[in-house]
């Protein structure tokens, strides 16, 4: 798997993110936007996907739109992704967008390696994944959730349930204790993906911006 490396080396917060051609086009607004709002210095890797549906599902399941189905190849991408966060004196959060943000919340919910998620847009309509979540708590003690507030207007009967199931995801987190938003923003899924990208990052990552957020009531 190919990383690229943005920020500081040297940096102590360190973003992990799983990236495909589209997020990689958008990154350097991504990373503006982080610079000009994240309180503190960090270093982002991210990580290039070659199959986007293989290597971030966390098991099989049908296609859900076009032909292509998803794989079970999210185990063997954490496992690359934690071969990364070996320094036990930096800080780790992961997060991403649409599957990436899904395998992110998949992810803190097996390993305890990271100390927060940045759940952009996260494709919860995943089959079966709504059951996971509450077989599964999440290891971490912060979660960033968002959706387009036209997401789930769409005809597709999977899809369509994301709005439901982001709802149910934020509830149950904020019953287990776990310091979670959901943040809505205007459009559909394929709008603006760098900076609701970095939003969440920024939110997950510093704590600052978090209540300047909740004061604004830019979340629910």
């Amino acid at each position: 798997m190919n990383v690229l490396e943005y920020g500081s080396p040297a940096a102590d917060l360190v973003l992990l993110q799983p990236v495909d051609d589209h997020d990689l086009e958008g990154m350097k607004h991504e990373i503006a936007a982080i610079r000009a709002q994240l309180r503190k210095d960090f270093r982002l890797l991210a990580f290039k996907v070659e199959d986007w549906n293989q290597d971030l599902s966390p098991w099989e399941a049908p296609a859900v739109f076009g032909d292509e189905a998803f794989g079970d190849g999210a185990q063997g991408t954490l496992d690359e992704i934690l071969s990364y966060c070996t320094d036990k004196e930096k800080t780790y959060y992961i997060g991403g967008y649409s599957l990436a943000g899904l395998f992110a919340l998949w992810a803190a919910c097996r390993t305890d390696q990271f100390a927060g998620v940045a759940a952009a847009s996260p494709s919860v309509w995943f089959p079966g994944f709504d059951t996971f979540l509450k077989e599964q708590p999440v290891r971490c003690g912060r979660v960033y959730l968002s959706l387009g507030d036209r997401e789930e207007r769409t005809r597709n009967p999977v899809m369509a349930k994301v709005g439901d199931r982001i709802r149910e995801a934020a509830a149950l987190f904020k019953a287990r204790g776990t310091d979670c938003v959901l943040e809505w923003n205007k459009g559909n899924h394929f709008m603006d993906a760098d900076i609701r990208t970095a939003k969440a990052f920024i939110w997950v990552a510093d704590e600052h911006s978090a209540a300047v957020q909740r004061r604004n009531g830019g979340v629910s």
